[in-house]
């Protein structure tokens, strides 16, 4: 038995790129920056980019090679996110992946009337609740827009109740600097001041390009300020294959790829070493209905094709998965949000965004959908885990010991291991009868059911006088 005592794990991988493949698509990245540049009329980042030897002329910013690979060796190459206790829950470096749901919503879908309606402010703390009540989730986001609350701080307050009703590390998006201050202060009360806050970030600020290569200034202010606060930013333009990006997909990958990196170089030459994670959220216009797809397979490969470029450029990554195009928790719902897991895991995604709550393409949040992602990403974290081989689970003892014609029951091998076994609270595998006895429930139902027994659960209160500064915090905003 001496020979089967070490551990033998092995990931399960995918690529959709080869290395000269990387190799292509870095040296076109490279080519558009230099060549076709970015369009940007912030007056820092001009003087930023000029003085550091980007050529620049009027708004149009070319960046050579070599000022990007600069800005690649500065960036970190790992970050650690903590929940707002303080604990180190997610760790992006090389393909890791975590995962989480997703931000901004128009509209809401009740699990109880299934009627759908405007996202509204009570609506955050269900869908906070609901994320850190469920396991596969690491992280969260700001779910949805706040249609009953004033426009000017519905970014805010939004951020200031998933905070107060998820623990899980938190990624924002709001309007202008003065939301990322103000988020940034209630960040800071609630994990305990900016050392334990620098130590695992409890927030991370997700910002835009806008596809094709052009920065407005309110963004770009945004992405200094990030720089200067070490608030890890994400930099996350939206190619659209065949409208805002070409129609061949590596052609969409190539400028998704420039339209982030530019940012990294702002980023750096702002604060060299500042927390920045990589990624474009790649997909194609659907000619046939003109909408921006979420349930697309294209999708899926072209994000795994940049989650293996960040892993070539030893850059955090933000990557996409457990969305879909239909409107309701139906088999299209399913089947495209467990295709886009699988593939995000596999590859290795980092920061996996839109699991659990964009459907219709990215306007409806659906609690139920949330519970459904939930158990497809805890049966895709099952299967990355691999198959250990090891003395113990190459089991030839046991199987000498049981014999030919014996059963393994009552071994206690069996009871030792069974409970690896992955089972879920949402599919069912009853024998027929037994399903019929137990109601005859089908899959909407045990969802529904499911969904509203996991929105009962609430996070550990805030102290009074927590709550009490946070309630100052937002009489202030403006």
């Amino acid at each position: 038995m001496g020979m089967y005592t070490d551990e033998l794990y092995f990931k399960p991988k995918l690529q959709v790129i080869n290395e000269d493949q990387i190799h292509q698509i870095h040296m076109a990245t490279l080519e558009v920056l230099e060549r076709t540049g970015i369009k940007l009329t912030h007056p820092k980042a001009l003087e930023l980019l000029s003085g550091a030897g980007a050529r620049v002329n009027g708004d149009r910013v070319y960046i050579p090679a070599w000022l990007v690979e600069d800005a690649l060796r500065k960036a970190p190459n790992r970050l650690v996110l903590g929940k707002r206790t303080g604990e180190r829950t997610v760790t992006l470096e090389r393909d890791k992946s975590y995962f989480g749901p997703s931000l901004d919503c128009i509209d809401y879908m009740d699990p109880v009337t299934h009627e759908r309606g405007r996202f509204q402010s009570h609506h955050v703390e269900t869908t906070a609740a609901l994320c850190d009540a469920l396991p596969g989730f690491d992280w969260c986001m700001t779910i949805g827009m706040a249609d009953d609350v004033p426009a000017d701080t519905a970014d805010r307050i939004v951020a200031r109740h998933t905070m107060q009703f998820c623990e899980k590390p938190l990624v924002f998006c709001c309007k202008d600097t003065n939301s990322v201050n103000d988020i940034y202060e209630m960040a800071l009360l609630l994990c305990g001041g900016k050392e334990n806050f620098e130590a695992a970030p409890y927030i991370v600020h997700y910002s835009e390009p806008i596809s094709p290569l052009v920065y407005y200034d309110p963004a770009v202010d945004k992405v200094l300020f990030c720089a200067e606060k070490k608030i890890p930013l994400i930099n996350f333009p939206a190619p659209q294959a065949c409208g805002s990006a070409p129609a061949t997909f590596a052609g969409a990958i190539v400028q998704g790829s420039a339209e982030s990196l530019s940012g990294l170089v702002i980023h750096q030459l702002a604060n060299p070493g500042a927390p920045f994670i990589y990624g474009a959220f790649t997909t194609i216009m659907d000619m046939k209905t003109s909408i921006f797809s979420y349930g697309a397979c294209e999708l899926s490969l072209m994000t795994g094709a940049l989650a293996q470029m960040a892993q070539y450029y030893g850059l955090p990554f933000f990557g996409t998965a457990g969305a879909t195009d239909a409107k309701f928790c139906d088999a299209q719902a399913g089947a495209e949000a467990a295709f886009q897991c699988l593939s995000s895991a596999a590859i290795g995604s980092g920061l996996v965004h839109d699991c659990s709550s964009w459907m219709d393409h990215g306007n409806l949040v659906s609690p139920e959908f949330m519970v459904l992602v939930n158990d497809i990403v805890t049966s895709v974290k099952h299967y990355m885990e691999g198959i250990p081989v090891t003395a113990e689970t190459l089991a030839l003892d046991v199987i000498d010991r049981v014999g030919p014609g014996g059963h393994y029951l009552a071994d206690p091998h069996t009871m030792a291991n069974f409970r690896k076994i992955k089972y879920s609270d949402l599919f069912e595998r009853e024998v027929y009868e037994n399903w019929k006895t137990k109601g005859a429930k089908k899959m909407e139902q045990r969802l529904q059911e499911l969904t509203i027994e996991k929105m009962k659960h609430r996070p550990a209160a805030l102290p009074e006088d927590v709550i009490k500064e946070l309630d100052r915090m937002q009489a202030s905003w403006k």
